[in-house]
């Protein structure tokens, strides 16, 4: 009941024009003296981890430098030979794609066509799998490679700015497909597709892309936005892919030519280069 009236609340609210203010609030300079007192009062609200950013608090100038900051070397090892989570997250749907279909929480499911905005594309993925992970606001927010591969594609699927919290996840139908994306193409070396899809949320100020600039969330356009690399970016497992601006969703989703997400446990904690996988085996 409290999540329905939640969800009625935020129904009401400007959520574009919310997120982008959050993210020039995030955006503005913290004086120098300030900035270790702002940052980690900010780190003990959210239950973030100082200790595993790259620099001292005093550092990073903004709270969005914060937030998009990477880390400590060594703190994130990636597994070798594995599919691999592409952010620190909590499990949020793990499964099969059958009949286009993949399950949004207990009740409630939608169309991989609809998430991808391509039907042909979504026909690669029957009988693969794939996995919802959720970044709250204490999570690492940079996104990595989950397998070796090229990027071959990126789309921009504008939308709403509905939450990606338990409570919209839970009440508004067709969530991940209604909200603002980017849909990152890739293929493994065997001519599998994985479709990393970083989903936009309210209060997220942007989705941005590591390797092309052109392509971000919350960005005033309405129209789909593609962008086909004749020359592919070539990435390896872990490698940086993009970040988010605030807390939001990654879908992950695997052919069967690329490999298997397998099982994981709803609500269970992962972190990037944690194995969540096996590629597909060549030959």
């Amino acid at each position: 009941m409290l999540g329905r009236l939640l969800i009625a609340l935020v129904s009401v609210l400007p959520r574009h024009g919310m997120s982008r203010g959050a993210g020039w609030l995030a955006s503005r300079t913290i004086p120098r003296r300030r900035r270790a007192t702002v940052l980690g009062g900010f780190s003990r609200v959210v239950g973030a981890d100082p200790r595993e950013a790259e620099l001292p608090l005093e550092e990073y100038p903004t709270l969005n430098a914060y937030f998009t900051r990477t880390l400590a070397p060594g703190l994130r090892p990636v597994a070798p030979g594995a599919l691999v989570s592409p952010v620190d997250a909590t499990v949020g749907a793990w499964g099969e794609v059958v009949s286009d279909t993949l399950v949004q929480a207990k009740g409630h499911d939608y169309s991989l066509a609809a998430l991808l905005a391509d039907r042909a594309y979504a026909d690669l993925f029957e009988g693969g799998t794939y996995t919802t992970l959720y970044l709250s606001p204490s999570d690492y927010h940079r996104i990595h490679a989950p397998i070796d591969g090229r990027v071959t594609a990126a789309t921009y699927v504008p939308g709403d700015l509905w939450p990606v919290n338990s409570a919209a996840v839970a009440n508004v139908a067709d969530l991940f497909a209604r909200n603002e994306r980017i849909v990152v193409r890739m293929e493994t070396e065997g001519g599998g597709h994985v479709a990393v899809v970083p989903v936009g949320a309210t209060m997220v100020g942007m989705t941005r892309l590591a390797f092309d600039e052109r392509l971000h969330t919350n960005a005033h356009r309405r129209e789909v936005q593609r962008y086909d690399y004749d020359e592919p970016h070539h990435l390896a497992a872990g490698d940086p892919l993009g970040h988010f601006e605030f807390g939001s969703t990654v879908v992950l989703v695997c052919s069967r030519g690329a490999g298997v997400v397998e099982p994981l446990t709803l609500g269970a904690p992962v972190r990037m280069g944690e194995r969540i996988g096996s590629p597909a085996t060549s030959g």
